[in-house]
Order: structure tokens, then C-alpha cells, then sequence
């Protein structure tokens, strides 16, 4: 009789522990730990491509992108992180402004159209070297994109 009792009891404790410790697996823990945020500022001339890019991030539509005229921000969102990107306009009356923005920044996107003129090409190889000097940005990681390679004119990595 005593080993009908200890089986019994064995079994509703483990009845009892499972749904309980299952219960505190999918309830107790809490919301998830907040993924980390960095932020970053996306810079580049005009048409490089800068919106667009960011909105193949974020799988907005293609449609209607429309040239930004001073700045916009958009949270990327990726499994294990946020980036909150600053894109800065890239039109030349724009540029002089871009040092307000880069405080707090964490790194840098730099996007280039390779299919541009040549003196596109000079004016933004200007930009780029004044941000690599910048006291804000000169410690930062860098991404320097050469876009619009899928155009016939675009520029090889090497050329570039």
C-alpha cells in the first residue's frame, strides 16, 4: 500500500511542477530585454540614393520617394538592434548645415552615386574626406556606399 501512495505522489507532484514551471517559462519572464539603439547619420550628395536606401530598410514602398530637403529620421529595425538614422539632405545649400546634426552620432553611412559626373564625383569625394576629418566623426565607423552600380555608367570600386 505505502508504494501506491509514493508513485501517486510522485506523479502529482510532476502534474503539478511541469504545468507551474511551464506557466512561469511563458508568463514570469517579463517583456524581453529592449534591443540596443544605435545612432547613426546617413550622408551623401543629392540622388546618391540615401532615401531610398533607407526605405528598402525599413520595406517601405519604392514609390513616391521624394528627394529629403533638410533632414529625416527613420528607426531600421533588425533582429538583435534599432538604428536610428539621421539622413541629411544633399543638396549643396544643405551640406553647410550636416555639422549641427552629427552630435550623439554613433557611425556613419556615406552614400555616393558611381555613376555620376566626374565633378559629382569630386564634390562628394570632398564631403566624404571633410566628414572623415570631422572631430564628431573622425573616431566613428564608417559605411561608405557606392550606389547605383546596376546603372551602365556606374564606377568600379576601384575607380571610385
Amino acid at each position: 500500500p505505502n508504494a501506491k501512495v509514493t508513485s501517486s505522489f510522485c506523479f502529482c507532484f510532476v502534474c503539478f511542477a511541469l504545468p507551474w514551471q511551464c506557466f512561469r517559462a511563458l508568463c514570469c519572464k517579463g517583456p524581453p530585454p529592449p534591443r540596443p539603439e544605435y545612432d547613426l547619420v546617413c550622408i551623401g550628395l543629392s540622388g546618391s540614393g540615401k532615401t531610398s536606401l533607407l526605405s528598402q530598410l525599413c520595406s517601405e514602398s519604392p514609390e513616391n520617394i521624394v528627394s529629403t530637403t533638410g533632414f529625416s529620421i527613420k528607426a531600421v529595425p533588425f533582429q538583435n538592434a534599432i538604428l536610428n538614422v539621421k539622413e541629411l539632405g544633399g543638396a549643396d545649400n544643405i551640406r553647410k548645415y550636416w555639422s549641427r546634426y552629427y552630435q550623439g552620432s554613433q557611425g556613419v553611412i556615406f552614400v555616393l552615386d558611381s555613376a555620376s559626373s566626374e565633378d559629382d564625383l569630386e564634390t562628394a569625394r570632398n564631403e566624404l574626406h571633410s566628414a572623415l576629418q570631422h572631430p564628431q566623426l573622425c573616431t566613428l565607423p564608417f559605411l561608405i556606399l557606392a550606389n547605383h552600380q546596376d546603372k551602365p555608367a556606374a564606377r568600379s570600386i576601384q575607380e571610385v
